[in-house]
């Protein structure tokens, strides 16, 4: 491996260093977008149960907060919720955006990734050709080894940046759908408070759904 990586050129240490950080960043972003961190099941639920039995204190709102990204959401809207409709959407929606920008972190860095992975593996293959046609200026075609290397290089570059950049552009695509998915559940889940808090909503409703 040691000298692949030592064929392909200074330009494979550009590379592997985005390969590792492209290998952290789906890593995390598997972890803290799995659906059970993000929006725990039947929260709303739970909420009009405490609503119900005079449960919802501050304390509970804080720790709802603190638990999950939806938490956070819904605990905007509670610390509103005597107050009108409109004033309690308003603060979940603000609430809201800042919540799935940050359900977005570190995705800019990934697509950079999958963009300019292949840009160096390119960049790799003009060096490396530019070698070649160096050595056959200075000594013709008359040594292999020389003009092998050259090749070498350029080839090694290139198929290393393509194989750094699929995988990061897969993902990457992969963690925009899924943040936009988790973000159409908060928002109905969201809205559902909103209806229950307000009357809106039978709690008959609601209890059907926390046993679904």
């Amino acid at each position: 491996m040691f000298e692949i990586i030592k064929a392909g050129g200074w330009l494979m240490l550009p590379i592997i260093a985005c390969s590792v950080v492209a290998l952290a960043i789906v890593l995390e972003r598997l972890w803290s977008l799995k659906r059970s961190r993000v929006i725990p099941r039947q929260l709303v639920a739970q909420i009009w149960q405490w609503a119900q039995q005079g449960q919802l204190t501050d304390e509970r709102i804080r720790e709802l907060r603190d638990g999950s990204p939806l938490g956070r959401v819904l605990s905007s809207g509670l610390v509103n919720r005597n107050h009108s409709r409109e004033v309690m959407k308003e603060a979940i929606e603000e609430t809201g955006r800042h919540v799935a920008h940050e359900l977005e972190r570190f995705l800019n860095t990934l697509g950079t990734i999958a963009a300019i992975t292949p840009l160096l593996g390119l960049l790799g293959t003009v060096i490396g050709m530019i070698t070649v046609f160096s050595v056959i200026t200075d000594v013709g075609v008359g040594n292999p080894g020389q003009l092998a290397g050259g090749i070498s290089e350029a080839l090694i570059t290139t198929a290393t940046g393509i194989s750094v950049a699929v995988p990061s552009l897969i993902f990457h695509r992969y963690f925009r759908g899924r943040v936009d998915e988790l973000v159409v559940i908060m928002e109905q889940e969201a809205i559902k408070l909103v209806e229950v808090m307000h009357g809106e909503r039978e709690q008959a409703d609601v209890t059907r759904e926390r046993a679904a």
